[in-house]
């Protein structure tokens, strides 16, 4: 039987960056040992990997001023400075709820940005958006409509009475899906958003007596001035891990985005537990704009990792850097719990860290100027977005089965 204390130490371990980075380091190293099952890795094309990520960062960014990876780069799809119109809607609201509200809207936006499947897109003002950025532009007219408050006075918040309630129909019309606009994974991510409203309304030491994703800013330190950024992850995945749908349990402890892998070593309870919270991290990612705008310093940025998803993964894959030992894996229909899509995850994040220094090097700067959020942004996101679009039309080079929570 599994001792509630010792589930609880086994699960704290397994909610930092530095479990994330030391296991997938682990199966990186047996990947180049030849031990793997699944995949084997060339370094020397992690050369031509730096070479279409640095390319493409130039093209993108010629003075390097690079932004950070965050869901506020898809709010400005197409041009559109969607944040000056939610800042003239704020206007009058003092700072604190201003920043509240951005953290409501960065939160839902970011739990919505699963893979949407290639026949969806969201129309605005007569321009169709697909995948990430038609996701962050259908959420962000989903906030200004109102649909995540409870409270038809207070539109522009996120609320646990209004997600609790949230039905499949509501959140299809918001999106625009219909049976020629399909969206990949929709119940899934109703179920999500109910999950959160659950876990908002049962922890007001985190989130306030209103059950708002913003209570964040008022029960962390951020509210002081300062706030760092493996803190901040830790307090989401504290509070939120019991949302994922997945079964990936040490006793009663729901552990989120974390997978099983024979390979992985570890001590006690954590044995064979691979950890990445993708999502957690892009939320915590997407999180530090808005924090910085409200005036909060946010520290130990460098301590998240590279976010193990199918753009990044597929980078890696379609240039060669890993490949698959058996071809006709690409053609099967793969689950997120499945070995080798954990065991590919483990591997992106370990050979993303390796990937920034030469992409660095190309571009002569040094981790100061191009932290991994801006390799990432500039970056390695959109070359494997990029090469995907060349080669398959923009899907990846793995096809998963998605539940709209994961990928």
């Amino acid at each position: 039987m599994t001792v509630p204390a010792e589930a609880a130490e086994a699960a704290q371990v397994l909610r930092t960056t530095t479990a994330v980075r030391t296991r997938s380091a682990l199966l990186l190293e047996r990947a180049r040992a030849g031990e793997s099952r699944w995949f084997a890795v060339d370094d020397d094309a992690l050369a031509v990997a730096a070479d279409d990520v640095a390319t493409l960062t130039r093209t993108r960014f010629p003075d390097l001023d690079i932004p950070l990876h965050s869901r506020w780069r898809h709010f400005e799809a197409g041009g559109v400075d969607r944040r000056a119109d939610l800042d003239a809607l704020l206007d009058g609201a003092d700072s604190r709820e201003r920043v509240r509200a951005m953290i409501d809207l960065t939160v839902i936006s970011v739990l919505l940005d699963a893979g949407a499947g290639a026949d969806w897109g969201f129309v605005e003002d007569g321009v169709r958006y697909t995948r990430s950025e038609g996701l962050a532009v259908a959420s962000w007219h989903a906030f200004l409509a109102g649909t995540f408050s409870s409270d038809p006075g207070r539109p522009l918040q996120v609320d646990a009475a209004a997600l609790r309630t949230l039905t499949v129909d509501h959140l299809a019309a918001q999106l625009q899906v219909s049976p020629a606009n399909p969206l990949v994974g929709l119940d899934g991510r109703v179920h999500l958003l109910r999950r959160l409203g659950d876990a908002l309304a049962d922890q007001p030491e985190f989130f306030g007596g209103a059950g708002r994703p913003g209570g964040l800013f008022d029960s962390s330190s951020a509210a002081s001035g300062v706030v760092d950024a493996h803190d901040l992850l830790a307090a989401l995945l504290t509070s939120m891990s019991r949302i994922w749908p997945s079964r990936n349990m040490i006793g009663d402890v729901p552990l989120g985005d974390c997978w099983r892998h024979d390979a992985v070593d570890g001590p006690g309870l954590t044995a064979g537990w691979l950890p990445f919270h993708k999502l957690s991290q892009w939320l915590t990612y997407s999180l530090i704009e808005p924090l910085r705008w409200a005036g909060v310093t946010v520290t130990g940025v460098e301590s998240l990792t590279g976010l193990p998803e199918y753009r990044n993964g597929g980078l890696l894959l379609d240039t060669g850097v890993l490949r698959l030992r058996d071809p006709a894996d690409a053609e099967r229909a793969w689950t997120p719990a499945d070995e080798p899509v954990v065991e590919w995850r483990g591997l992106t994040v370990a050979l993303l860290d390796e990937l920034a220094p030469l992409v660095r090097a190309r571009l002569g700067a040094d981790a100061a100027q191009l932290p991994l959020a801006c390799v990432l942004e500039g970056g390695t996101w959109a070359a494997g977005r990029a090469v995907a679009q060349q080669l398959r039309g923009g899907l990846p080079p793995l096809s998963i089965t998605s539940d709209g929570t994961v990928f």
